[in-house]
This record gives structure tokens, sequence and C-alpha cells, in this order.
């Protein structure tokens, strides 16, 4: 799970000046990824017409995500470990969006 923000203002003012771009990147993503993971697994008839956009968002969330991470990996190691994540994630989306059709 992406990593996401500090609850409060002042502590994400404390940050390192790179941090909040990434930070909302992954929470944007950690969300996406959350509604995603809900839809899919819900108990119902499957809806072709909800389910492809919502996996194309998290995709693209995920790949944003990716990039951004990946900006910062040679230098911190969480960074590069959400980057792998985000990268895995995106390609599952794009596998099961096509295997669904």
């Amino acid at each position: 799970m992406a990593w996401t923000a500090p609850p409060h203002r002042e502590a994400a003012s404390t940050l390192p000046e790179w941090v909040p771009k990434p930070t909302s990147t992954t929470s944007y993503c950690a969300d996406i990824c959350a509604a995603t993971g809900k839809v899919l697994s819900r108990h119902t008839a499957y809806d072709a017409t909800l389910t492809h956009p919502v996996l194309a968002a998290c995709e693209a969330a995920c790949r944003a995500c990716a990039e951004e991470c990946e900006t910062h990996a040679s230098t911190h190691e969480h960074c590069r470990i959400c980057a792998g994540a985000c990268r895995r994630c995106e390609n599952a989306c794009r596998e099961l969006a096509a295997a669904l059709g």
C-alpha cells in the first residue's frame, strides 16, 4: 500500500520540499487502488461499463505514482519500493482489463 500523507498540514510542512507532490500522488494512488479493490471484490453481477473505467483509472494512478517515485528511487529506498509496487499494480490492472475483454 502506498504511503499516506501526514494527517495535519503542520506535519506536512516539516517534510523536505520535494515531498508534497509525491505525497499527494501516492495518496491519490492509494485511494484509487482501494476503491478499485472494493469494486472488483463485490459479489454482485459483473458490469463492464463500470469495471473497465475503474481499472483504467487505477492503471493511470499507478503509472503516475510510479513515475513520480522513480524520480527519487535512487536516493530513497521507500520510493524505490513504492515505484515497484505501483508498476506491478499498473500491469495487473492492464492485464485484468485485457482478460475481461
